[in-house]
């Protein structure tokens, strides 16, 4: 009951999100949301960027490609609307454990290596999103370190952390 109405007050506010096939409180729409904020941050995605962005909703979600492409638009939507990152955060700590909630921040500091480099504002983002979704500062390092070894591994060695601090 209570839900049908917020859905009928949503139509009515914002009746062009009728055509997203992800509902807002769908956990999968605010990761991919975050994930899509972290990739744009340098400017345009690179080939190598969209190609990991899909690989990694594909992999994590369980999704065929004409699902995760339908995913991705829904979150590029929804980020671009978004004045800060606690929307998609509170919809993923209401739907995940911690392990859960890790698994997301891994996938951004996959996305985050994915062009063999760190800049500051990937580094920031990945450090507020850790934090309003309850992942401690060592396990978002461990997280980091973790996956730069298999990314430096990767890229011979290529990755260049211009980022501040751990």
């Amino acid at each position: 009951m209570l839900d049908g109405l917020r859905q009928f007050i949503a139509d009515i506010v914002a009746p062009h999100d009728q055509n997203r096939a992800f509902a807002d409180s769908d956990y999968r729409l605010a990761a991919t949301a975050l994930l899509v904020h972290v990739v744009s941050l340098d400017g345009q995605p690179t080939a190598a960027e969209q190609r990991k962005l899909h690989s990694l909703i594909e992999s994590h979600f369980g999704l065929d490609r004409g699902t995760a492409d339908r995913l991705i638009a829904d979150a590029t939507q929804v980020e671009g609307e978004a004045v800060d990152l606690y929307h998609f955060t509170s919809v993923i700590m209401r739907s995940l454990d911690e392990e859960g909630r890790k698994r997301i921040v891994r996938m951004m500091w996959e996305l985050v290596y994915a062009d063999g480099q760190v800049t500051e504002f990937e580094d920031n983002v990945v450090w507020r999103a850790s934090d309003l979704l309850g992942i401690s500062q060592r396990d978002r390092i461990d997280l980091k370190h973790a996956i730069a070894e298999r990314a430096g591994g990767q890229n011979g060695g290529q990755v260049k952390d211009d980022a501040i601090g751990g």
